[in-house]
């Protein structure tokens, strides 16, 4: 196994009311704004070593789930061995971008699992965090 898991990087859940949202993690639980990206309108929140994002969405059918998805982050990031490791489970891999993360700006790649789950898998940062 050339690369590992190494905590949950971030979760992305999709919300009705994102002002509301935003003041129930600062005040219930201490989480602190980090970054607001508008184009997306899209907050990313504190949570220790982790983010919490949060992003308008529909209203979620009932017993559906609000999560957008979920993001692991991992060492060493190796594409070709990502692909290798998804393939026997007829899983394909998106494209390798530079994205936010907890400790930064880093490659990650989307896929789904079998029950249909975004997951995505995030390398070191490049950048640190704001």
């Amino acid at each position: 196994m050339t690369f590992h898991v190494e905590r949950i990087d971030h979760v992305v859940l999709r919300v009705r009311d994102l002002a509301a949202m935003v003041k129930f993690y600062e005040s219930a639980l201490g989480f602190r704004v980090e970054r607001t990206l508008e184009r997306l309108n899209l907050v990313q929140m504190r949570a220790g070593a982790s983010l919490l994002d949060l992003v308008p969405g529909e209203r979620p059918a009932a017993g559906a789930a609000n999560m957008d998805h979920l993001c692991f982050r991992v060492t060493p990031f190796d594409r070709d061995e990502i692909v290798r490791r998804l393939a026997p489970f007829n899983i394909s891999a998106g494209e390798t971008v530079e994205r936010y993360g907890a400790e930064g700006t880093g490659p990650s790649i989307y896929f789904h699992d079998p029950e249909g789950n975004q997951v995505e898998l995030k390398g070191p940062a490049k950048s640190a965090p704001l």
